[in-house]
């Protein structure tokens, strides 16, 4: 009789699966808990203690780590040496293991302390989906309770080949889900994931960085049609009809590049405080065209797709507060690939989903950063840690003779925080909570100024009295001339070129207010 090993702290799906391998003649064997479930249920279960001749020890951390256990399951078909000494040891092949582990992720997700945390790491169940993986030539390694059903109609048939290929990709999927469990673990223990003692890092960067993911969604396509794409989490969302923290109300699938616009849009609102300011930007090929702040959500909408409305033809439109039917009702006329916020009131949903294709999105929980961003290379990875999220003002300081007054200051903090989220090299035009000028992804920062002017102009945006942001130091004053020249009365950079003396003279000469913020906000 076939001899199949179950030991599970996910139990969905149990009693069906156990029940349908009794029925096909196959012995269980168990230990613990899902012993005492299929027993209650009726199920004879035999106790892998009474295979291996040894209890459990220290509070279940050892059971199965034993060669009665793992040489059955290592054993290989048709090895005459491995028979003899299966025969001379009395031990008997297991044939089908089925084993999920101890929840270490949500166990940590739940606020556990570092102890309770660390009993959550499960030994025996990863050495044992190993083992059988390794071995699936002959032994079916079963971790995900949504296949119990594949696994069932396969015994139930006779197509080898197909069973066969079936135990090969369970083995993939056993392996990628103990390499994905190791990397939580390894997080954990860095640091990266909760709280280190004093000391216990010594670098800013890991020495070593492992990441894992499982599929949440296929999309349409990644940024051309002809590349496939998909999203992978590094924990599977709560939700199946989500992309990670974000709900669908309505729409077509969401795309590749809709999705790199939405981060892009939910990290330029992200700059200001929800709960004392309304911020809207309007996003096209992941950086704004559009961005603004108000006393409400309208008035940022309002003021932000003013901006530059024809770039914003086909745009992603982020908000950082609720869509009201207000909103709603400036936003349906236009045409938008994306509308996303922390949440709709009702009427405003059932307005906006007149329109079949636009994608309606809120966010299931706060938006929260990445933890790390990653670039693949030629052979490796760049790694990054995300941009510092908070604007200190305290580190500003004043550099030319003439201080910006309350008013340009306020204008000052608003085109800081835009200019972070727009494309290098990036120029922000900023008047009255709005950008009314953008020039983003220049090779230049004089072409990048000539751009945001220009972009001003043909909307009937004037650009005397403004404010300009540049998101690093200008290497000449030639930058702050032009701006000069289009009437500009105060800008914002970091600082830090070896010629600040000569741009600083420059602003002096024209009677321009500027401030170091002593921080570059390149964007690539």
């Amino acid at each position: 009789m076939p001899r199949a090993l179950l030991s599970v702290s996910d139990k969905r799906g149990l009693l069906p699966f156990a029940r349908a391998l009794h029925d096909l003649g196959w012995t269980l064997l168990s230990t613990g808990g899902t012993a005492r479930v299929l027993r209650e249920a009726e199920l004879p279960a035999v106790d892998v203690a009474e295979i291996t001749g040894h209890g459990e020890m220290m509070d279940g951390r050892v059971k199965t780590l034993h060669p009665a256990v793992h040489a059955g399951i290592l054993a290989r078909q048709g090895n005459a040496d491995d028979d003899r000494e299966m025969v001379g040891a009395g031990y008997e092949p297991i044939d089908l293991v089925a084993v999920n582990l101890y929840p270490f992720r949500e166990t940590v997700a739940a606020g556990a302390e570092r102890a309770e945390a660390l009993e959550n790491i499960d030994i025996g169940g990863p050495t044992l989906l190993r083992a059988a993986a390794k071995n699936h030539a002959r032994v079916w390694p079963v971790c995900d309770p949504a296949d119990y059903e594949r696994v069932v109609a396969a015994l139930e048939g006779d197509d080898d080949p197909e069973a066969g290929r079936l135990r090969a990709e369970l083995a993939a999927a056993a392996f990628a889900h103990t390499a994905s469990y190791d990397t939580a673990i390894a997080g954990y223990l860095s640091g990266r994931d909760a709280p280190v003692g004093e000391g216990e890092r010594t670098e800013e960067m890991p020495e070593r960085l492992s990441f894992s993911g499982t599929r949440a969604v296929s999309l349409r396509y990644g940024e051309n049609p002809d590349q496939p794409a998909a999203v992978y989490t590094f924990e599977r969302s709560a939700s199946e009809e989500a992309v990670p923290g974000i709900r669908q109300h309505h729409g077509k699938p969401l795309s590749f590049n809709n999705l790199v616009d939405l981060e892009a849009g939910r990290a330029a609102v992200a700059a200001w405080d929800a709960s004392r300011t309304a911020a809207c930007a309007v996003i096209k090929h992941d950086t704004p065209c559009g961005i603004a702040v108000g006393s409400d959500a309208a008035e940022a909408v309002r003021k932000a797709q003013a901006t530059d409305p024809m770039s914003a033809f086909g745009s992603v439109i982020v908000l950082n507060h609720p869509v009201s039917l207000e909103v709603a009702t400036l936003l349906r006329p236009a045409f938008v690939e994306v509308i996303a916020a922390p949440a709709f009131h009702e009427r405003a949903l059932a307005l906006l989903k007149e329109k079949k294709n636009l994608r309606l999105l809120s966010w299931i929980e706060p938006p929260r950063g990445p933890e790390w961003n990653v670039r693949l290379i030629q052979g490796g990875m760049l790694v990054q840690r995300p941009p510092k999220g908070t604007i200190d003002e305290a580190g500003w300081r004043t550099v030319t003779r003439r201080p910006p007054s309350d008013e340009e200051r306020r204008e000052m903090s608003f085109a800081w925080r835009a200019v972070a989220a727009v494309k290098s090299n990036a120029i922000l035009l900023a008047r009255g909570g709005m950008a009314i000028g953008i020039g983003a992804g220049q090779m230049s920062r004089v072409d990048a100024s000539r751009l945001a002017v220009r972009k001003a102009r043909e909307q009937e945006h004037d650009p005397a009295g403004s404010v300009l942001a540049s998101d690093a130091f200008f290497p000449f004053r030639d930058g702050v001339e032009a701006a000069a020249a289009e009437g500009v009365r105060a800008v914002i950079q970091p600082g830090g070129s070896v010629r600040d003396d000569e741009v600083i003279a420059a602003a002096d000469e024209h009677g321009i207010a500027m401030i170091f913020t002593g921080r570059r906000c390149f964007r690539h």
